[in-house]
């Protein structure tokens, strides 16, 4: 078991406040408009009439710290899952906006004055997502997945939000692993296989010994990012030839009944990436500086967990990996969505946010399509946490900010 300090050392895991006696907590299982599953918990306080809807793509959020702070100060909060929470394999952006769909078309049901979306580190981007395409007219949504698979948005009642908050979000799954995907990799079948000259955790190529930090040239920051890109277009080519490959089985099988071509077609062919945790930026803090520590947000040692089980994009379905992970293909890309956002919206940056960086906060707030927009900055990890130990949290810094945005707006 680890301490508290640890736990706050990791980032992930902070302690939040205690939420109102008088709170009702119901769990609601809803159905998507293609006939999945997915459940949401709503907590109300006496008198609320604005809701705040936690939501993150791959990540349970029912107990975020946010939650107490919240429902402290008066609001109800719906927190939701996908269908895919804590098992990303084959998750489909797409689908989670059904999923997301599911949960608005309840929240209105329900009779709230204001329902206002928050979206945390890669929730933002989901968000901005969701608005985008509930905004479109239903024949100028998405009909189809990057993989090509039809994807019914255009027929599902998608409500527009009353207002949007993002806490900490990165620039969406794919831009952030084009970021934290290590370059140096060779041989996609071979985890330890590397280029030496594109090796971040190598002394000559700037890399010093924790936790110290590194030192990159310009010119090697640049090969790098370049290299990146072309690992990730590697990728790309993997899973779509993997598609075609399920494609052609299913179209065999019509043909012919044979079951083979059926088991073909049901094939996943998971696809494994291998070292994703190695942003120069974690070990070079000279790089988009800002108030963050040393380290990932995986660990304080990404020269080891970047080799680690554990890590973004791991394993994927070919389709997943294209709606998710490639920041080549996917649609759920924070930047490119944001310009549809157009009701009030509220940007918090965290100072010492490794996953959110200076620029990107700077890329992200100037691309909202809000005339009501704000910017604001506190003291913080990415998750939330303090930037030491003993100071206050991100979490609750950022809901007295939160507290007075929503009272302005929605009261």
């Amino acid at each position: 078991m680890t301490n508290n300090t640890e736990r706050l050392g990791a980032g992930r895991y902070i302690d939040a406040a205690q939420a109102p006696n008088t709170t009702v907590t119901t769990v609601h299982q809803l159905a998507t408009s293609d006939g999945a599953k997915v459940t949401g918990t709503l907590r109300v306080v006496p008198g609320a009439r604005t809701v705040v809807t936690l939501m993150h793509p791959r990540q349970d959020v029912s107990h975020h710290a946010l939650v107490p702070e919240l429902l402290a100060r008066g609001y109800a909060v719906w927190t939701q899952g996908t269908r895919s929470v804590n098992n990303d394999i084959a998750l489909v952006h797409e689908q989670a906006l059904l999923d997301a769909a599911a949960g608005h078309v309840f929240l209105r049901e329900k009779g709230f004055d204001n329902v206002v979306t928050l979206g945390h580190s890669g929730g933002g981007t989901l968000s901005a997502f969701y608005h985008q395409q509930a905004g479109l007219s239903p024949r100028d949504r998405i009909d189809r997945t990057p993989a090509g698979r039809p994807i019914n948005l255009g027929e599902t009642e998608m409500p527009v939000p009353d207002g949007a908050i993002f806490l900490a979000p990165h620039p969406g799954q794919g831009a952030l692993l084009m970021r934290l995907i290590d370059p140096s990799v060779t041989d996609e079948s071979d985890p330890l296989s590397a280029d030496p000259e594109l090796n971040a955790f190598d002394t000559q190529n700037g890399f010093a010994t924790p936790p110290a930090s590194s030192t990159y040239s310009a010119e090697f920051v640049a090969r790098y990012r370049l290299a990146q890109h072309a690992r990730v277009e590697r990728l790309d080519t993997i899973a779509r030839e993997r598609v075609e490959e399920a494609s052609r089985a299913r179209t065999r099988f019509k043909c012919t009944s044979d079951p083979w071509d059926r088991r073909a077609a049901l094939v996943p062919r998971v696809l494994t990436v291998y070292r994703t945790d190695a942003d120069l930026r974690f070990t070079d803090l000279s790089l988009s500086q800002n108030e963050r520590p040393y380290g990932s947000l995986l660990g304080r040692r990404p020269d080891l967990t970047n080799y680690g089980l554990v890590g973004f994009g791991r394993y994927a379905t070919p389709d997943a990996w294209l709606s998710t992970w490639s920041g080549l293909s996917t649609n759920a890309d924070f930047v490119r969505c944001a310009s549809d956002v157009t009701v009030p919206a509220l940007f918090v940056e965290l100072t010492g946010d490794q996953a959110c960086f200076p620029e990107d906060a700077k890329a992200m707030v100037g691309a909202l399509g809000s005339l009501d927009k704000k910017h604001i900055r506190v003291a913080g990890t990415h998750f939330g946490g303090p930037l030491a130990d003993g100071g206050p949290t991100g979490v609750s810094l950022a809901a007295v900010d939160i507290d007075s945005w929503l009272m302005s707006r929605f009261t």
